[in-house]
């Protein structure tokens, strides 16, 4: 049986990312979000181990030394990162799963998972993705200028991913991202193992 598949997806804050994998995972159930450890205190609302695995600098400066870690990065003065055993038991177990981190951590994935697919999300404009960051109406005008400033970095490193999606119209980035899987899903080498099984099942139909 075919191990699960690993997405990456990564965009730059404000680029919808978060909403678009939300709606992938709830119009596909066999898809998973890997569940990431950080160091940022834990907001109203979210539950720990479920939104991420809340950990203090020490326990994961820890991970970090143990090597537990499949991609950790440092965002905004907080530490996120992906425990490579709990990916491992998700694709062992036949899960797609879907990593939402940014092009630091896909590198690093890359280098462990290098049949990982890549997908990278990005704002019609950057006068748009300013607009929404705005709009959220969460952070002052400091950090969002820290975020449009990052964002300009990050942009940067869409030609390192093996897909674009550009979310202007929230139905059709979803549309897009939804083909990218079912077309990942249909590849030669992912169809392999049920045409041994169909050839095999017609041969001996034939022999009879």
């Amino acid at each position: 049986m075919n191990d699960g598949l690993l997405f990456i997806i990564s965009a730059p804050s404000g680029a919808g990312k978060t909403s678009l994998i939300k709606a992938l995972i709830n119009r596909d159930a066999s898809l998973s979000l890997s569940i990431s450890c950080t160091t940022r205190q834990q907001r109203e609302g979210e539950i720990d181990g479920v939104h991420y695995h809340f950990l203090d600098q020490t326990a994961f400066a820890q991970a970090v030394t143990a090597d537990a870690f499949l991609e950790h990065a440092e965002v905004f003065g907080n530490h996120y990162g992906t425990r490579e055993a709990d990916v491992r038991t998700c694709l062992f177990a036949g899960r797609d799963l879907i990593l939402e981190i940014d092009w630091q951590g896909a590198q690093q994935v890359r280098v462990r998972f290098p049949a990982a697919i890549s997908i990278f999300i990005v704002p019609p404009s950057i006068a748009e993705l300013e607009r929404r960051l705005n709009g959220r109406g969460t952070d002052n005008a400091a950090i969002i200028a820290g975020r449009m400033a990052q964002a300009y970095s990050e942009l940067t490193h869409y030609v390192e991913y093996d897909y674009v999606v550009i979310n202007d119209e929230f139905d059709a980035a979803l549309n897009a991202l939804t083909a990218i899987v079912n077309a990942e899903r249909l590849r030669l080498a992912r169809q392999q193992f049920h045409l041994n099984n169909l050839f095999t099942h017609l041969n001996s139909v034939i022999e009879e």
